[in-house]
């Protein structure tokens, strides 16, 4: 698998049956953009207003929708704006805009502005087409792919949400030089998550990408030199998760797996904001992917020597990338929190559980269960 050179493009496709229903399209130029939206009379752009103020390849998508006087709309990304009153306010500047059901909006931002757009897409006159330009490492092997878009409420991650599939996703790695190395790490996490899910040789290569990244002096100039090992590792997790999205759109069986972490992640996430704790997405994530080990050692779902060694080596692999490993907040009020996810039913929690690198497996537990094996 190569980078896709000037302005072509490598093409990724999510099915339903035989329908090709989203494309994720990568290129190493910004300028390719241009041709995706060749086949789109009536596009309006929402951007992430500081990447706007300071991002230079922003600036080439700004200079590419002008040119097209495509109308923009520029939103605050923060967790405290991802709520259902930013939904509306985007619907609301659409019908200022006379936007009509051929419409395509278009995020371009991180997985934050993807989320909201995504959602005020999906339910603006019933529905109107949408596309991302995501500029984050999380945004592009993740958030831009499968079409869930999802909102905070009352402090809680992601309880109002869709599953709409985007026209497309444009990824480019043009974005990713310019980001601060915590960014950067915090979304490699779910690249790093896709290939636990499924190896292939690929964990083992991420790893020892991401510990050089984390060690050098520059991380711009690390990145330009990796460029291509970077554009593979991306390309090799969305065709993960493009797979499995291809075989469950609407996340009722097998899609779940890609949830590994999220459960344990998301109650840090919300116990963070209560408290004012700054972690990140990525940050979380992290976390609750050595606790979902740790659970599947104590609840010796394999070999206990093997679930052993996949924590000890989450700890190290992870630490070694520069990221964190365990969680500020105990089990018990990580539990109270959960047992209020929308995953949650009947005092049970799905949990995706590590076998091994390339290996796992869904449970149901009672909250009672986890808190008891992780005490």
């Amino acid at each position: 698998m190569h980078l896709a050179k000037g302005n072509q493009m490598e093409q990724i496709d999510i099915h339903s049956g035989d329908s090709v229903v989203s494309r994720m399209l990568m290129s190493e130029s910004i300028d390719a953009l241009r041709d995706s939206l060749d086949a789109y009379g009536h596009v309006f752009a929402v951007m992430d207003a500081e990447l706007a103020r300071v991002s230079p390849a922003a600036a080439e998508v700004g200079h590419i929708l002008n040119e097209r006087k495509i109308p923009g709309m520029l939103v605050e990304a923060s967790e405290k704006n991802k709520v259902m009153d930013t939904v509306l306010r985007v619907c609301a500047w659409l019908m200022e805009q006379e936007a009509d059901r051929d419409a395509l909006v278009l995020a371009v931002g991180g997985g934050i502005i993807l989320d909201i757009v995504g959602f005020a897409a999906s339910i603006y006159k019933r529905g109107v087409r949408y596309a991302s330009v995501p500029t984050t490492l999380l945004a592009q092997v993740d958030a831009c792919v499968g079409g869930k878009n999802g909102v905070n409420m009352s402090g809680f991650k992601n309880m109002l949400g869709t599953i709409t599939q985007p026209d497309f996703a444009f990824i480019c790695p043009q974005f990713l030089t310019s980001l601060p190395k915590r960014d950067f790490l915090s979304g490699a996490t779910e690249m790093i998550k896709a290939f636990i899910i499924k190896d292939d040789g690929l964990y083992g290569k991420a790893v020892g990408f991401l510990k050089g990244y984390a060690a050098s002096d520059s991380s711009v100039t690390y990145l330009k030199a990796n460029a291509q090992e970077l554009q593979y590792l991306v390309s090799s997790a969305v065709r993960v998760k493009a797979d499995i999205v291809s075989r469950d759109t609407l996340e009722k069986g097998e899609r779940r797996i890609l949830n590994l972490g999220h459960t344990f992640a998301h109650a840090v996430e919300t116990l963070a904001m209560e408290k004012g704790v700054d972690i990140s997405h990525g940050e979380a994530v992290a976390m609750g992917m050595v606790i979902a080990a740790d659970l599947a050692e104590r609840r010796s779902i394999t070999d206990p020597l093997v679930s052993d060694a996949l924590t000890r080596k989450l700890e190290d692999d992870f630490a070694e990338c520069g990221l964190p490993v365990y969680s500020p907040f105990g089990i018990k009020m990580m539990a109270e929190v959960m047992a209020r996810d929308k995953k949650a039913h009947d005092g049970e929690v799905c949990f995706i559980l590590p076998c091994d690198i390339g290996n796992v497996v869904m449970m149901d537990l009672s909250l009672d269960e986890v808190v008891d094996l992780l005490s």
